[in-house]
């Protein structure tokens, strides 16, 4: 097989992941906030959530902007899966809650690099292989890249509220290409959903390569 000039990898469920669930960090930081919740349902209220909000991207916004729509995009998220649960009116302070919640989520804890990322980095670049993240994540992945100390792989970052779109949009994938010297057909992207990043990628030129992690 033929090697990519430039991998291009997408970033949660790829190249780390939550520690856990979703459910146990929000249960866990609720319940210092005085909130009890199951971390099982509550996770299952997150992905009804996150499943039926739009798209991460802000297309025509303000550079400036960006920052405060992503968290607010994030805030009407964890507000709808408090309330799914019904302990939504329980927090004395959600707005201060939330705030805390963002913001560890912008460090190491609550994610653990998968075992095989590190040695995969480091072999396509033994190869002389370029890398780049191609994510539909906010403007924290910086934050978060440098906390994981993954930041040093890559010689680009591209997510989805820089670019005003989001995978499986073509766009996605080009702006990701035009910040290397390199053609649709040397490049690949590797990522674990089927639809954003397999289907995404080939639907805009390049080689898709699915990562199915098993859970």
């Amino acid at each position: 097989m033929t090697l990519p000039k430039l991998i291009l990898l997408d970033a949660v469920g790829t190249l780390f992941g939550v520690k856990g669930s979703v459910g146990a960090v929000y249960a866990n930081l609720a319940r210092q906030h005085g909130v009890m919740t199951d971390p099982i349902a509550l996770d299952a209220a997150f992905r009804q959530s996150f499943k039926q909000a739009p798209p991460m991207a802000f297309p025509g916004a303000n550079p400036t902007e960006v920052p405060l729509k992503e968290y607010r995009w994030w805030y009407e998220i964890a507000r709808s899966t408090f309330k799914r649960m019904g302990v939504a009116a329980q927090f004395e302070d959600f707005d201060g809650f939330f705030s805390e919640l963002y913001e560890h989520f912008a460090t190491a804890d609550p994610w653990q690099v998968y075992p095989d990322t590190r040695a995969s980095l480091e072999s396509w670049r033994a190869k002389g292989i370029t890398l780049g993240v191609l994510s539909n994540f906010d403007s924290r992945i910086y934050r978060v890249l440098d906390a994981l100390a993954l930041a040093d792989y890559f010689d680009s970052v591209t997510i989805s509220t820089e670019v005003g779109a989001a995978k499986p949009d073509s766009l996605m994938f080009i702006a990701a290409l035009e910040k290397h010297d390199c053609e649709l057909a040397d490049a690949w992207h590797v990522g674990d959903s089927y639809e954003q990043d397999y289907q995404g990628a080939i639907a805009a030129g390049l080689k898709g390569v699915w990562l199915k992690r098993l859970a």
